[in-house]
């Protein structure tokens, strides 16, 4: 059950997430305009992506420093103590989310950067942005299993209907894969003005939720995950009052790498890895759409769509992308909506 405390302390990283993001976003922007740290498009996207070359971009730096210092200062106030499966992590839990949160964010600085210094949509090779997401959740996977020697940390997968799946030692090379999968979803989705800032947005209220819901059945509740989450969503609603259509700004890789790593960090936490697929149902159809794209196309010669990931595809077929953001914020809720009844089922 929730508590006043959660509730409290949730709300009040929200809104100082919210207040520090929108009071620091009007200067940043001037100041990446006049660094000319403006948005380089790629040729092989839509024609009407290119109206928007020059826009600033590298936002994800201001909503990064609203969420990880909101977070850290809501979580020193009230002095997080918390635990989940026996095992107490809060404080070393929120700097453990905090900093992976931010190493994401540093590699997706440095792609940033690659890509305005030249002035080419080229910034690190593929392999070497796999490479420190592996590098970095493999770090955090460490922590988990270290904090976890004296009593193990659960290496099973919450289902539907009250079951876990246990996977073993395998559990830890799956929560790689899932950190870094997940990031590169959010990555994915992030091509439309507004996209990915309304939809984390909705992620992290739910992941809120589910943290306080699920963690206060099985132990106590922990403000650590509740606090990163809702910071997250105070700081990327802020983030969306400048990012919607016509966008002012754009988060970049900064921001999109990094709030894709912090919710898969939250929900192996907090046992909502299966929860997730539905708060983040958009970002994983987006992810792949590209998979399906490139395995069709290498296999066939045949593409299934006009373009991928998926938002190109409506575009091309003569959707506004007004439109397209506004239906796939609702396909996000319906899909939270879900996520909500899947938790409530597993907790009964």
């Amino acid at each position: 059950m929730f508590s006043a405390a959660s509730i409290y302390e949730g709300l009040l990283a929200f809104g100082l997430a919210f207040v520090v993001t929108v009071a620091a976003m009007p200067r940043a922007i001037e100041a990446l305009k006049t660094l000319r740290a403006g948005q380089v498009i790629s040729r092989d996207g839509p024609e009407s992506h290119l109206a928007k070359e020059g826009t600033p971009t590298m936002g994800g730096l201001v909503l990064l420093a609203g969420l990880i210092l909101s977070s850290s200062a809501v979580g020193l106030m009230v002095h997080v103590e918390g635990a989940v499966y026996g095992l107490r992590f809060g404080a070393s839990g929120l700097a453990a989310v905090l900093m992976l949160i931010a190493g994401y964010g540093l590699l997706g600085f440095l792609d940033d950067y690659l890509i305005i210094s030249r002035g080419k949509a080229l910034g690190l090779k593929a392999r070497q942005k796999l490479a420190g997401q592996s590098i970095l959740a493999i770090a955090f996977v460490a922590w988990l299993a270290y904090i976890g020697r004296d009593s193990v940390y659960p290496t099973s997968v919450r289902l539907p209907f009250g079951r876990f799946i246990e996977l073993g030692s395998i559990y830890y090379a799956f929560a790689v894969l899932f950190i870094v999968g997940m990031s590169n979803a959010v990555n994915l989705t992030d091509g439309l003005d507004g996209l990915v800032s309304g939809l984390s947005t909705q992620t992290a209220i739910f992941l809120a939720w589910g943290s306080a819901l699920l963690i206060g059945a099985s132990v106590a509740i922990d403000p650590a995950l509740v606090i990163v989450c809702a910071a997250t969503a105070g700081a990327c609603l802020a983030f969306l009052w400048f990012n919607a259509h016509p966008a002012k700004v754009f988060m970049g890789d900064t921001g999109s790498l990094a709030l894709g790593a912090g919710f898969a960090a939250v929900a192996i936490l907090s046992k909502q890895e299966f929860a997730l697929l539905f708060f983040g149902l958009v970002f994983v159809i987006e992810a792949l759409s590209v998979i399906i794209q490139v395995i069709s196309f290498k296999t066939t010669g045949k593409r299934v769509f006009r373009m991928s990931p998926i938002h190109h595809h409506f575009e091309l077929a003569g959707w506004p992308e007004e439109k397209i953001v506004t239906r796939f914020w609702i396909a996000g809720l319906l899909a939270c909506a879900a996520g909500v009844a899947v938790l409530g089922v597993a907790r009964s």
